[in-house]
């Protein structure tokens, strides 16, 4: 019942602190409301393509910090769940997926956010900084080549959900359900983008 209520209040302030969205107050900073510009996405690539660098740096420092901060309130709630040698903070990773869809999904912003991959990539660093280089190796990757920063962002997620159940990372049933429910989420906010890579009108990133 403990280790329970620890995970609930993990996961509500975890989203508590993903619904600062941060594209959202920088653009009120500027006098935009960056959902109503470009994409319309409250996130990091439309911010850099509406407001510029200064601005994406202010909201990519922002969705860092959010995750990072809701993981160590996840570790300050210890739970830990044991699979032979392999080990994992539940309470951590409840606590990221919280920040997550509080960025998706923000109560502050009438539950209208970003997409939530920095923020998810974030948290995935904090459990596993090995699977963290991966992806955004394989992100950095996939951009660099389609200059698609959507088709990058969904292949390196789906990496992800691919090695999570390579025994070598040893980890736990609970962080292969992360993976997946953070892969599903990502996919879903990205629906729109995935119907415009198919039709050939995705954007592309200029460099």
């Amino acid at each position: 019942m403990v280790d329970i209520l620890k995970l609930f209040a993990a996961l509500v302030l975890g989203y508590l602190i993903g619904s600062l969205n941060t594209a959202v107050i920088v653009g009120k900073i500027y006098g935009k409301d960056i959902r109503s510009h470009g994409s319309k996405s409250a996130g990091l690539t439309n911010t850099l393509r509406v407001l510029g660098k200064s601005a994406a740096i202010f909201v990519l420092v922002g969705d860092i910090l959010k995750g990072v901060i809701a993981c160590l309130i996840g570790l300050l709630l210890p739970v830990y769940f044991f699979s032979g040698v392999a080990m994992d903070s539940v309470s951590l990773l409840v606590a990221g997926a919280g920040a997550v869809i509080g960025h998706n999904w923000p109560i502050y912003f009438k539950f209208e956010g970003g997409k939530g991959a920095l923020t998810a990539v974030t948290v995935l660093f904090m459990a596993d900084w090995v699977m963290g280089l991966l992806c955004i190796g394989f992100f950095v990757i996939i951009t660099a080549l389609t200059r698609y920063v959507s088709l990058g962002t969904i292949c390196a997620i789906m990496l992800i959900v691919a090695i999570s159940f390579i025994p070598v990372f040893e980890h736990t049933l609970y962080f292969n359900i992360f993976a997946c429910v953070m892969a599903l989420t990502i996919i879903f906010k990205h629906m729109k983008n995935i119907q415009r890579l198919l039709s050939g009108t995705e954007n592309k990133l200029t460099f």
